[in-house]
C-alpha cells in the first residue's frame, strides 16, 4: 500500500510540475502587434505631453534679434520663409523644449540676461537717422522747387473750382456717372503664357504696357489689341509695369519711356524700340513689388518684399535713397501729383505718407487688418485710397491725419486702386468749367471684378466683369475713354461705353 501510495503522489507533483511550466510559458508569450503599436503611441503622447508642459515653463527672449542669436547658436536657420517675429519665438520655444539639456540651456540664457541688465543693454525702439548722400540732398532740394509751385498752382485751381456755379458741378458729375454705367467689356485679348500681374496705359492712351509671370513685358498698340514690342530682361516673374509721365507726349522713344520690377529683385528701364533694356537698376534684395515715376519723370520709387521702399535717379541710373519704416514686406508706392509726397503700403497691414523733401514719416496710415495692397493719390493732393487683404477700401485725408471712409468693396482681397486724373482738366479750371478729373476711381479685386466708385460720395457705379478668375490690376486712361484690367487668367481687357467706336 504504501509503495502504491508513494507512486500516485509522485504522480501528482509531476502533474502539478507540468501545470505550472505550462503556466509560466503563457505567462511569458509576446504581446500582439496591435498593443504594441497602442503602448508606443501612448508613451509618444505621455512624452509629447511632457515636452508641452516644458515648452509653456520657458522664457524664451521677447527680443527678436535676441531669439534669431539664440536659434544661430543652436545651429538652426534664424528665419524660415514666410516667418514672422512671434512665429521665429514659437519655433525657438519649441527647439528648446525637445533638448535633453534643457536646465543647461535655460541656466545660461538667464545668466546672459542678468550680465545685459547689468551692462544697461536695451533693445533700440526710438526713430533713427541715416546720414544721407550729397547726391540725395540735391535731389531733396530739387524735388521742393519742383513741387511748391506745382502745389501752389493747384490750390490756385481749387479756389477757382469753387466759384464755379454747383448746377453746373452737378450736371458734370451726373453727365460723367451716366457715361460710366454704359461701360461693357470693348476688347481682350491673351496677354501671356502666364498669368499677367499688371498693365498700364500710356499718357496719351494709345499703347498699353503689361507685365507677365513669365518675365517678358509687352508692348500694345490701343484700342486694336495688336502687340507692338517684347520686352526680355528679366530673370523671373515680371511684376510691375510704370509709364513715363512724358512718354508717349514729349518723351522721345529713344530715351526711357517704361520701367518694369521683377521678382529677381531687379528694375529695368525700357525704351518704346528695343527689346532690350536701356539700363537695370540693382539693389533690392527680394522682389520687387511695385514701381513708380515720380511726376517728374527724373525719379522712379520701388517697393520690395525686403522690407524697403527706394527712390532712384533715372537719369542716372543710381540709388539715392534706401528707406525702412515698414516691418514687413513694401508692396504698394504711390506719388502724390505734387511730388512732395510718396505713399508707400505694406504687408504689416500698414501704409505711410513720406516727404520726400525732409525724409520724414509724416502719416500713419493705419486702420486695415490685412495688407495694403494698393494706394492712389486723389488729384486734389490731400486725400489717398488704399486696398487690402480684407477686401476694403479706405479713404484717407492727409490734413486730418486719419481716416474718413471705409468702403466694404469686395468680396475678396483688393489688389489695385486707381483715381482718374487728367491733368488737362486744368484747362477747365481756367475756362471756368467744371472739372471731371479725381471725381471717380476704380478698383480691382480677386473677386473676379473691377469696380468703378463716385470720389465723393464713395458709392459704386459700376461693376465690370468679364475675368475668368483674380483680377491682377487696373489703370485708367488720362481722357477716360478705357479702362485697362489684367488677370490671372492671363488676359487683358481693355473697357469702354458701349458706344465707343473702333
Amino acid at each position: 500500500m504504501s509503495a502504491m501510495a508513494d507512486e500516485r503522489i509522485e504522480r501528482e507533483a509531476k502533474r502539478q510540475r507540468l501545470s505550472g511550466a505550462a503556466v509560466a510559458e503563457e505567462e511569458y508569450h509576446e504581446l500582439p502587434e496591435s498593443s504594441l503599436r497602442a503602448r508606443a503611441e501612448q508613451e509618444h503622447l505621455m512624452n509629447e505631453f511632457e515636452r508641452q508642459r516644458r515648452a509653456r515653463t520657458l522664457a524664451v527672449p521677447t527680443d527678436d534679434g535676441r531669439v534669431k542669436a539664440r536659434l544661430r547658436e543652436i545651429g538652426e536657420p534664424i528665419c524660415l520663409f514666410g516667418e514672422g517675429p512671434a512665429e521665429r519665438r514659437d519655433r525657438l520655444r519649441y527647439l528648446l523644449s525637445l533638448r535633453e539639456d534643457i536646465d543647461q540651456v535655460m541656466e545660461e540664457m538667464a545668466a546672459e540676461e542678468e550680465e545685459q541688465a547689468r551692462s544697461g543693454w536695451a533693445p533700440q525702439t526710438e526713430e533713427f537717422y541715416t546720414e544721407g548722400t550729397q547726391a540725395l540732398l540735391e535731389a531733396r532740394q530739387w524735388i521742393a522747387n519742383y513741387s511748391l509751385p506745382r502745389a501752389r498752382d493747384r490750390i490756385a485751381r481749387q479756389k477757382v473750382a469753387h466759384e464755379v456755379p454747383l448746377r453746373q458741378l452737378k450736371t458734370a458729375r451726373h453727365d460723367l456717372f451716366s457715361h460710366l454705367e454704359g461701360y461693357v467689356n470693348y476688347s481682350s485679348q491673351v496677354g501671356d503664357d502666364r498669368p499677367v500681374a499688371q498693365c498700364a496705359l500710356s499718357p496719351d492712351g494709345t499703347l498699353l504696357a503689361t507685365a507677365a509671370w513669365s518675365g517678358l513685358c509687352k508692348l500694345w498698340q490701343v484700342p486694336t489689341c495688336t502687340p507692338k514690342q517684347t520686352y526680355r530682361g528679366h530673370n523671373d516673374r515680371a511684376v510691375s509695369v510704370a509709364f513715363h509721365p512724358a512718354s508717349t507726349r514729349t518723351m522721345e522713344a529713344t530715351a526711357v519711356n517704361l520701367a518694369s520690377g521683377s521678382a529677381d529683385g531687379t528694375i529695368n528701364l525700357w525704351s518704346l524700340c528695343q527689346d532690350t533694356p536701356l539700363r537695370t537698376l540693382r539693389g533690392h534684395a527680394h522682389r520687387v513689388c511695385r514701381v513708380g515715376f515720380h511726376p517728374s519723370g527724373r525719379f522712379l520709387g520701388s517697393a520690395s518684399f525686403d522690407a524697403t521702399w527706394r527712390l532712384w535717379d533715372v537719369e542716372v541710373g543710381t540709388e539715392l535713397l534706401l528707406q525702412e519704416g515698414h516691418s514687413h514686406e513694401v508692396y504698394a508706392i504711390a506719388f502724390q501729383d505734387d511730388g512732395a509726397l510718396v505713399a508707400t503700403g505694406g504687408l504689416d497691414a500698414v501704409g505711410r505718407v513720406w516727404d520726400l523733401r525732409t525724409g520724414r514719416s509724416v502719416m500713419v496710415l493705419d486702420g486695415h487688418v490685412k495688407e495694403v495692397l494698393g494706394v492712389a493719390w486723389s488729384p486734389n493732393g490731400h486725400q489717398l485710397v488704399t486696398g487690402s487683404g480684407d477686401n476694403t477700401l479706405r479713404v484717407f485725408d492727409v490734413r486730418k491725419l486719419q481716416s474718413v471712409y471705409t468702403v466694404a468693396a469686395h468680396t475678396s482681397l483688393v489688389s489695385d486702386v486707381k483715381f482718374y486724373h487728367n491733368p488737362a482738366d486744368a484747362v477747365a479750371y481756367r475756362d471756368g468749367q467744371a472739372s471731371r478729373s479725381g471725381l471717380f476711381l476704380a478698383s480691382s479685386s480677386y473677386d473676379g471684378t473691377v469696380k468703378l466708385w463716385s470720389a465723393d460720395d464713395w458709392r459704386l457705379k459700376k461693376t465690370l466683369t468679364g475675368h475668368e478668375g483674380k483680377v491682377m490690376s487696373v489703370d485708367i486712361s488720362e481722357d477716360a475713354r478705357f479702362i485697362a484690367s489684367s488677370g490671372y487668367d492671363r488676359t487683358f481687357k481693355l473697357w469702354a461705353h458701349e458706344t465707343t467706336a473702333f
